[in-house]
């Protein structure tokens, strides 16, 4: 099959974007690649998103809108994957936007095998600067034992991941999802993408990590899910932890034990950087209640992850001793961070 003869479905979960929804579809229906389906999927938005995606679907028939009961943006994933009919998937959040390229440029790299995955980079776009951001992994093809020793042995337990286990920025053969997204945990927040795309990796049968590539435009919304406090994150974190177990048992990863210590050990980074957003006048109390808790002491104190950025050293220093000069200290760090 000639690569521009690949169907490619496009998958956004929306929900209350429509400041940016519409930059996110023109960048989509703009695609120099052709052969495309758009899937919006609406999880009862509040604001004007619904009726920005009937009319993008009344305008063009490679739009298809499907409304759903709000339940999150797994289960709005999920039910774009079901209503899929491409050949290959994949996800864009409907307050970023892509190159106009990105499909062509990714394409080049199938070869229609089976469960492979075609990898790109990003350009974070925060209010007053643009990082363009690239995966850890060098570029390159990987298959077979290469695959699995630089990119599936490493998916856990590192401060930083060998490829984003983001559902956004990768072209997925469809057959990879086939049998895992029933480990997808909808009541999940912090880590719905992990919830998803970790199975996926781990049985993905070739994967191209592209050079360069900043074909997707990240943006950093202050009052997103993914950046604003989130007071059930510990919640999720050990939600992540028994979907981890599953996971891990199920395909028999070795180190199995081991490796969701070390991924517990980093998911405690991003629970301190929740806490020390928190509005509350006690978050002092609720960080030293969490990171005193006997179970996560145990895990800490009893094992060994590398934290090399700086940032995260700070954060993790606050993990180990979570007394009040350094909570301090750090609250100070994160505001200044938010507001670059």
């Amino acid at each position: 099959m000639k690569k521009q003869n690949y169907k490619i479905s496009i998958i956004v979960p929306v929900y209350n974007s429509s400041e940016y929804l519409e930059q996110c579809v023109d960048s989509i229906l703009l695609q120099t690649y052709e052969n495309l389906e758009l899937l919006l999927i609406d999880d009862e938005s509040k604001d004007q998103s619904g009726e920005i995606c009937d009319r993008y679907a009344s305008e063009d028939d490679r739009v298809r809108v499907i409304h759903q009961k709000n339940a999150g943006c797994t289960a709005a994933s999920l039910t774009g994957l079901r209503e899929a009919s491409g050949d290959y998937y994949m996800f864009i959040d409907s307050d970023d936007y892509v190159e106009q390229d990105m499909l062509t440029e990714m394409s080049r790299h199938l070869i229609g095998q089976k469960g492979e995955v075609v990898c790109c980079n990003h350009i974070l776009e925060k209010q007053k600067q643009t990082l363009p951001t690239a995966s850890s992994a060098a570029p390159g093809i990987y298959e077979g034992a290469k695959l699995k020793r630089e990119i599936k042995d490493k998916l856990l337990g590192n401060e930083q991941r060998i490829v984003p286990i983001s559902r956004c920025m990768k072209l997925y053969e469809k057959s990879v999802f086939e049998g895992n997204t029933k480990y997808c945990d909808t009541k999940i927040r912090m880590g719905e993408d992990f919830n998803l795309v970790f199975p996926v990796l781990l049985d993905c049968s070739r994967m191209v990590v592209m050079d360069k590539a900043y074909f997707y435009h990240y943006r950093y919304v202050e009052t997103s899910m993914a950046h604003c406090y989130d007071k059930d994150m510990m919640d999720s974190v050990n939600r992540l932890e028994n979907f981890l177990r599953r996971v891990i048992d199920d395909k028999k990863v070795e180190n199995g034990e081991l490796l969701i210590r070390k991924e517990y050990c980093c998911m405690l980074l991003l629970v301190m950087k929740n806490e020390l957003r928190n509005p509350d006048r006690n978050y002092m109390e609720n960080i030293q209640n969490i990171f005193r808790d006997a179970k996560i002491r145990d895990i800490v104190d009893n094992t060994n992850i590398i934290v090399r950025g700086k940032a995260n050293r700070i954060l993790y220093c606050g993990i180990k001793h979570p007394n009040k000069p350094i909570i301090w200290i750090l609250r100070c760090i994160m505001k200044l961070y938010d507001n670059k």
